[in-house]
């Protein structure tokens, strides 16, 4: 386990907080943990006290300074998160102190690796009270991205036939249980190791793509959802109909092979909002998605997950997530 702690540590710690910070782009080495002043919510923001945030490659990207947002430094990291309504700004119904919710910070995907963080309010919704707050902190960005993908940019509808590549990822897996749920048809490519768990899932149909071409295996298929990008996502192009729609939340497709052959290919960036979310929470809580929690690391040890992230350690499937809730125990070294 590393530690990297700096900052004020004779700060007020009621008016204070820990949070991971990054001062310079960098590998995980440059992740700072820090006392830094909490934060007020402003106007449609809400304060959480964070139980739990989660950790996925976009936060990565930005420690790296390889997001394709803008991030000036220095910044907090972390996206998703749950935890307990801590105080309201302006503006703000159908929220109150105490409430426990689960969601997304902003749309700049900062500020959740930290005891409190300002969320937009309409980017959180009430916890699903079947899961834990780390359960919680893993489903957001990544159902979400799911359930737009294959509803909102590829509109499926009960019959038709979808390819997912990346099946057994975060994303993938949601997908592959929201396609059973919405009668679709999948065709899910994932590696040998994880063909029985994506079957589990409700796949129609499993290709192992190191020894299977999937272009050989379906054809005509109305709709391709790419969460693996580079040659699966040229190859796509292959396996569908004439009208069909790829659909990458990994990068953007070509757009001349598109037209070639007759479809329609598109990049998107996840939109979280409070309706999708309790879409989700809805689905959850009946038992009709399972969530998949992988590593669970305290917050002092972010820098561990973000090693995990970059192969660095054995990464485990399913989500990481940072265990906020302890983090009031952290002692700095020598203090």
């Amino acid at each position: 386990m590393t530690s990297a702690y700096a900052g004020n540590t004779h700060q007020d710690s009621t008016l204070s907080m820990l949070a991971w910070r990054v001062h310079e782009f960098g590998p995980p080495e440059a992740m700072n943990l820090e006392r830094i002043a909490r934060p007020d919510p402003g106007p449609g923001q809400v304060l959480v006290r964070v139980h739990a945030a989660g950790v996925g490659p976009w936060d990565g990207w930005i420690r790296a300074g390889k997001s394709a947002l803008p991030q000036p430094v220095p910044l907090t990291l972390g996206s998703d998160l749950s935890g307990t309504v801590a105080a309201l700004g302006a503006d703000i119904s159908g929220l109150a102190i105490g409430d426990r919710v689960f969601g997304m910070t902003n749309a700049q995907f900062l500020g959740a690796y930290a005891e409190y963080a300002v969320a937009t309010a309409g980017m959180l919704a009430r916890k699903p009270s079947s899961l834990s707050y780390a359960e919680a902190a893993s489903v957001p960005v990544v159902a979400v991205t799911a359930w737009q993908g294959l509803f909102e940019h590829a509109r499926l509808e009960a019959g038709q036939t979808v390819v997912i590549h990346g099946a057994a990822g975060n994303v993938g897996a949601y997908a592959v249980q929201l396609a059973r749920r919405a009668r679709l048809r999948s065709v899910a490519t994932a590696g040998a190791k994880d063909v029985d768990y994506v079957r589990s899932l409700g796949a129609d149909k499993v290709l192992d793509y190191h020894t299977q071409r999937f272009e050989d295996e379906v054809k005509h298929a109305d709709a391709v959802f790419d969460l693996v990008g580079g040659e699966a996502q040229m190859r796509s192009f292959e396996v569908l109909r004439r009208g069909g729609k790829l659909v990458s939340a990994v990068s953007e497709p070509d757009q001349h092979r598109a037209k070639d052959h007759g479809v329609t290919a598109a990049f998107f960036l996840v939109e979280v909002n409070t309706e999708r979310l309790r879409t989700i929470a809805e689905l959850i809580d009946r038992g009709e998605l399972k969530t998949c929690v992988g590593a669970v690391f305290p917050l002092a040890s972010a820098r561990d997950a973000h090693m995990m992230l970059e192969g660095r350690r054995l990464p485990p499937r399913g989500k990481i997530v940072l265990n906020v809730e302890t983090a009031d125990e952290f002692t700095a070294p020598g203090q």
